[in-house]
């Protein structure tokens, strides 16, 4: 039974966070200025998240950082950012993003979150996500050992005793107990879990050149590659924790966001897929969940949530 677009609602709640669609902007890309927010907001973007910010300014890692492959892209790009200071001063007034702000926050050690999010404290963010599961920076994320439970449990305790937003803790698929990683951070009060970081690092060689291609050499599988893994830790996570997940990891269509919704996420986050569809991607992929929901006889995309699992 075909439904009339006009009666398709694809508006979520995301801890009282209340977004029109459920796609958002994965952090990384796109989210280095305000102006950029903005420009995805109006492309159709649900929520955006900004780069991720550490105490002090980083270069990052030597270009070349990004490289595609036949089945998505590794990226090296070692966290770039121009430090608290500068990105507090950066987004200070977001009244003109007409979505939802994340801010993502990173550290070297527990008390460099906590500086963060202190340096955050006058910006009018709506949630803050932690990744603590990058496998491809040196003394960041799973490179700092941030991806065990003990230690993801300190840090989130620490993020959420600082502020009344929301926190959003990301993942690693390379973990086999992620749930268990999960489920430390909900017990220390994380609001939602970010599902998932990018895989590996991999490798890809210049066979001609005769050398890994990227200058750091190894990094961080995302795309097409990834979204199988990532859809399966969805479905992992929604049986382990009671906190709402946010699916991310190769969703560049409306099929592929209604799978990891299917799969129980109650939010997708898209960013490889803004490089393969470009800015207005947001839009591209509601547009075909409206399609798909009309075709399906589907009024509220709430309903689809976890309806992998009956």
């Amino acid at each position: 039974m075909r439904v009339s677009v006009s009666k398709i609602d694809l508006s979520v709640s995301l801890c009282n966070i209340k977004l029109t669609n459920p796609t958002i902007l994965a952090s990384g890309i796109l989210g280095t200025t305000k102006a950029l927010l903005k420009r995805v907001a109006e492309n159709g973007a649900g929520a955006v998240t900004i780069k991720s910010v550490s105490v002090e300014p980083r270069e990052g890692h030597k270009n070349p950082t990004v490289i595609t492959f036949e089945a998505g892209m590794l990226n090296a790009v070692g966290y770039s950012n121009p430090g608290v200071e500068a990105a507090a001063r950066e987004f200070k007034d977001l009244q003109d993003v007409s979505v939802p702000v994340i801010a993502s926050v990173i550290g070297t050690q527990k008390k460099d979150f906590v500086r963060v999010v202190e340096g955050f404290s006058k910006t009018k963010f709506s949630a803050i996500e932690i990744p603590l599961s990058c496998p491809h920076t040196p003394g960041f994320g799973l490179l700092a050992g941030q991806g065990t439970p003990k230690a993801t449990f300190e840090i989130t305790s620490a993020v959420r005793r600082l502020t009344k937003l929301p926190v959003f803790v990301k993942v690693s698929p390379n973990i086999p107990e992620i749930c268990t990683i999960a489920k430390a951070a909900e017990d220390a009060g994380a609001d939602a879990i970010t599902a998932v970081n990018s895989m590996g690092p991999g490798m890809i060689i210049n066979i001609e050149a005769q050398k890994p291609i990227l200058s750091f050499k190894v990094g961080g599988i995302s795309g097409d590659a990834l979204r199988p893994v990532a859809v399966r830790c969805v479905y992992d996570l929604y049986k382990a924790i009671k906190i709402p997940i946010i699916g991310v990891g190769g969703i560049s269509t409306g099929r592929h966001a209604i799978e990891m919704l299917m799969a129980g996420a109650s939010a997708v986050e898209i960013g490889t897929g803004v490089y393969y569809r470009g800015v207005d991607v947001f839009r591209k992929v509601c547009g075909e969940m409206t399609v798909w929901m009309q075709e399906n006889g589907i009024k509220n995309v709430k309903s689809i949530i976890g309806v992998a699992h009956d």
